[in-house]
C-alpha cells in the first residue's frame, strides 16, 4: 500500500531541520519536547498512512484478515529487515520491546542454579520480567553494577567479564541505554557472553532509527526493538529478529492458531489485534528517508551531545558518559542536593511539564537526579537553552 504524501511532507527535506519542521507533527506549539526517546511522536504522514490501512481493512474485514493479513505483514517487514541488515524472513512485528524480551524470556528454560545477567543500565521494566522469569525457577538474576559517570567501554567490559559464569544462561544487554542514554558496545559485550556459554538478547528499543547497525554483526541470538520511537512509526509498533538456529525456540506471549506452523506465522497470528501500526511501518521508514535518513541521525547525534555539553556547563555538573558514548539522547546531572528518590524525580518532571513547558524525564541514578534530554528533527538548541535558564537560576 503506497503511502498518500501531502505537500508539507514533500518539501521537508528541502527545509531546515528545527522549529521550521515542527508542523509535520501534531505537538502542541508551547511545549520543548525533549523526549522523543520516551514514546516516540507520530508525523502526520504516518498517521495518514495508518488511517488508510484502518479504511481499508474496514471495507472487508473478513477477507483482509483472513486472506490478506499474512502477506500484508510480510511485506510490511522487508524495509524494516533491510535496515538492519536482516532477511525479512527472521523479523516479525510485536506490540513493543518489552513483548519481545518476555517471549525471548520464555523460550528458555531456566533451571535451579542457572543465572540470567543484566546490568544496572538496563530498563526497569526489563529487570523486573528477568526476575520473574528467574523466580519462577529457581534461577538467580545477577545485575553488573555499572558507576557513573562512565569512564569508558572497557570499565563497562571488564564489570562485565567480572560477573559472567558458566551459570550464566541468558544475558541482556542494552543497545542504547534508556535512563542513562549510553550507547553499549553490544558485539564486544555478546563476545564475552558467548565465551562463557550464555546465549544474548539485545534490548534495541531505542536503537532503530537512532543508530545505522547491522544486526548479524552483533552477533546476539536475539534482537528487540521498537519502531514507534525513533522510525516514527505509530506506537505498538516493535519488531523481534532471532536467528535460525533459535526460531524454534521462541514463541509469542499468546499462542493462537499459527502454533506450529514456524517462527513467522506464529507471531502473525496471535489473535486479533489492531495491525495497522505494524503495516503503517514502511510509511514510518520513508518518511525517515525523507527529512534525511543517516544524515538525520548524524544530525540528531552532533545536536544530542551539543546540548549534552550545554546543560553540563550551564549547571557545572556533568553526563552520564563522554560525549563519544551518546547518541541522540544525553543525560545530564541536575544540580540539585535535596532528597534523590523516584518520588521527587516524578515531581521535578511533573514542574517541567507544567509550569515550563518543556518535556524532559528526570531519573534516578546513582543516587542523583539526572534529566534526559533527545534530539530529533523538531529540535534546536533553544530548546535545550530554555531548559538550562531553569536550573540555572534554581542553582
Amino acid at each position: 500500500m503506497k503511502e498518500t504524501t501531502d505537500t508539507h511532507v514533500a518539501s521537508a527535506v528541502a527545509r531546515q531541520w528545527g522549529a521550521a519542521l515542527r508542523s509535520e507533527w501534531q505537538l502542541d506549539p508551547a511545549i520543548a519536547h525533549l523526549n522523543h526517546g520516551g514514546f516516540g511522536l507520530t508525523p502526520n504522514a504516518v498517521f495518514a498512512a495508518q488511517t488508510q490501512w484502518r479504511m481499508r481493512i474496514e471495507r472487508d474485514p473478513t477477507r483482509f484478515m483472513a486472506v490478506e493479513l499474512e502477506g500484508e505483514l510480510r511485506k510490511a517487514t522487508a524495509p524494516v529487515a533491510a535496515a538492519i541488515g536482516a532477511n525479512h524472513e527472521d523479523l516479525v512485528f510485536i506490540e513493543n520491546a518489552t513483548v519481545g524480551l518476555n517471549a525471548v524470556l520464555r523460550a528458555l528454560d531456566f533451571e535451579p542454579g542457572d543465572e540470567i545477567l543484566i546490568t544496572r543500565l538496563g530498563y526497569p521494566a526489563i529487570r523486573k520480567a528477568a526476575l520473574y522469569a528467574a523466580s519462577r525457577s529457581g534461577a538467580r538474576l545477577v545485575e553488573v553494577e555499572i558507576g557513573l559517570p562512565l569512564a569508558d567501554s572497557a570499565a563497562l567490559l571488564r564489570a562485565v567479564a567480572n560477573k559472567l559464569s558458566i551459570r550464566t544462561k541468558l544475558a541482556i544487554f542494552d543497545h542504547v541505554a534508556s535512563h542513562s542514554a549510553l550507547v553499549l558496545p553490544i558485539a564486544a559485550l555478546t563476545r564475552l557472553a558467548h565465551e562463557a556459554g550464555a546465549r544474548v538478547m539485545i534490548d534495541g528499543a531505542h536503537a532503530p532509527g537512532m543508530l545505522a547497525f547491522d544486526v548479524h554483526q552483533i552477533g546476539a541470538e536475539w534482537y528487540v526493538g521498537n519502531l514507534h520511537k525513533w522510525y516514527f512509526a505509530p506506537r505498538c509498533c516493535g519488531f523481534l529478529w532471532a536467528q535460525k538456529a533459535v526460531q524454534g525456540l521462541t514463541r509469542p506471549l499468546a499462542i493462537s492458531h499459527g502454533y506450529g506452523n514456524g517462527f513467522r506465522a506464529e507471531f502473525e497470528w496471535t489473535g486479533t489485534r489492531d495491525v495497522t501500526a505494524a503495516l503503517a511501518a514502511p510509511a514510518a521508514l520513508e518518511f525517515h528517508a525523507r527529512l534525511g535518513g543517516p544524515a538525520l541521525m548524524a544530525r540528531n547525534q552532533a545536536l544530542a551531545r551539543e546540548a549534552g555539553a550545554l546543560l553540563a556547563h550551564a549547571w557545572r555538573t556533568g553526563m552520564t558518559g563522554p560525549a563519544e558514548s551518546l547518541a541522540a539522547m544525553a543525560t545530564v546531572r541536575l544540580p540539585y542536593a535535596g532528597p534523590c528518590d523516584e518520588a521527587r524525580a516524578l515531581a521535578l518532571a511533573g514542574e517541567l511539564s507544567q509550569r515550563h513547558h518543556i518535556a524532559a524525564p528526570v531519573v534516578v541514578l546513582d543516587g542523583a537526579l539526572w534529566v534526559r534530554i533527545a534530539a530529533q528533527a523538531y529540535n534546536e538548541l533553544g530548546d535545550y537553552e530554555r531548559l538550562a535558564a531553569i536550573y540555572r537560576r534554581a542553582s
